[in-house]
């Protein structure tokens, strides 16, 4: 579906929003106890023939692509521990389950928790006590009933994500990402996909957030026999921290340029068999490299 690299265009939208939230955003206190500039409500589109949505204001090409994959791999395959992450690939939520802040929500270290990403998707409670593979279920009702608006998965567990009277919360970052309608078209043979976002540390994690959905649209495409067409980000609170201000006006600065391609493996027919191996990134002309910092 993606024209040939000199025939795209230039992709401004992550650029834009870094701008509209510097220069618009409402300044904010958020838990972490540093100060932020904010924006409720903002949304990127990306029309998949364009090119794959790799930012190119810096480079995260390598270990940082390869990362973004890991991680939701590994949620996909239900893992909640820093050993289960680090089995995939992914090793950069240490700093969030340490003892001391396990310790708070009564989780034993390095367990992410009963209502992170990887226990709601593939082991949501349900009344009769079996956890439902919410991933497992809606790839089968897209084979089998594609007409469907109800292709709709979830990363919220309420009874964990949310305090509630005398009980701790079950899990140690409540989940910002991971929202997903896919909107499957018959007649076309094409997919879209709406990701929505709660919270959206713009500098840092979105850039890797929008990779991550755009490939879990190319892995589903491939397995439905559909072609990815566009993937809609939808960002509730989009924010930039006090301590991310110097990056991001040198981020801003940077001329936007062409979005890379990114192909998969295409042995691979069943979505908990993908591996951060089987994406290929090509096309990819970034700027240099940046390490941005974010608080924990």
């Amino acid at each position: 579906m993606m024209k040939p690299f000199e025939e795209r265009s230039i992709d401004t939208q992550y650029r834009d929003a870094l701008k509209r939230i510097s220069e618009h955003g409402r300044d904010v206190m958020p838990i972490h106890g540093e100060r932020a500039k904010m924006i409720t409500g903002l949304q990127l589109r990306y029309d998949i023939a364009n090119g794959f949505p790799v930012i190119t204001e810096r480079d995260l090409s390598g270990h940082f692509f390869k990362s973004a994959l890991a991680e939701h791999i590994g949620f996909l395959n239900g893992a909640r521990t820093q050993e289960e992450l680090e089995k995939f690939g992914c090793k950069w939520w240490k700093a969030w389950v340490t003892k001391e802040k396990c310790d708070i929500f009564d989780l034993p270290e390095g367990d992410l928790g009963d209502g992170s990403y990887g226990a709601a998707w593939a082991s949501f409670p349900t009344k009769e006590g079996d956890g439902f593979n919410q991933i497992k279920e809606v790839i089968r009702q897209l084979k089998e009933r594609p007409y469907l608006r109800t292709h709709f998965i979830s990363p919220w567990i309420p009874q964990y994500a949310i305090q509630h009277n005398d009980l701790k919360r079950k899990v140690v970052v409540a989940p910002c990402h991971g929202w997903i309608h896919i909107l499957a078209f018959p007649e076309a043979k094409e997919l879209s996909i709406h990701h929505f976002q709660r919270s959206a540390d713009f500098p840092v994690g979105v850039p890797f957030n929008i990779i991550q959905y755009a490939s879990f649209g190319l892995m589903v495409a491939q397995l439905t026999g559909y072609s990815l067409r566009e993937v809609v980000y939808t960002f509730s609170d989009a924010h930039i921290y006090e301590s991310q201000t110097e990056y991001v006006k040198e981020l801003i600065s940077r001329e936007p340029r062409r979005l890379p391609t990114v192909e998969l493996d295409k042995s691979i027919k069943d979505i908990f068999d993908f591996r951060p191996e089987h994406f290929t990134l090509k096309d990819y002309e970034p700027h240099p490299k940046m390490m941005i910092p974010t608080p924990v």
